[in-house]
């Protein structure tokens, strides 16, 4: 494995893919929902943080998301699998189907 050096932010992931923050935040909150080091923590103070993703980790999510919309009824099922929060899941449920 190459090492790692740079990551991106969560929220410049979400941009990148155009995805929901809210989405990316909810499967990542997960960390075995990616390659164990694909998720990494920054902490920026005593008790703050940022979540960041390696490049796989991206590579991964966007893979992940791909394949999970192909059909409505395969994106209803990853967000029942993945999201952990009902309300969430239901409001992308919701949205119409990219």
């Amino acid at each position: 494995m190459a090492a790692i050096t740079h990551i991106r932010s969560l929220d410049y992931v979400a941009r990148i893919l155009d995805e929901d923050l809210e989405l990316l935040e909810a499967i990542v909150w997960n960390d075995d929902n990616l390659t164990y080091g694909a998720i990494i923590s920054l902490y920026t103070g005593p008790d703050e943080a940022i979540t960041a993703l390696t490049d796989d980790g991206i590579e991964e999510l966007s893979d992940m998301l791909g394949d999970a919309r192909r059909t409505i009824e395969t994106w209803h099922e990853f967000l029942d699998n993945f999201v952990d929060n009902p309300e969430l899941a239901a409001r992308f449920k919701a949205q119409p189907p990219r």
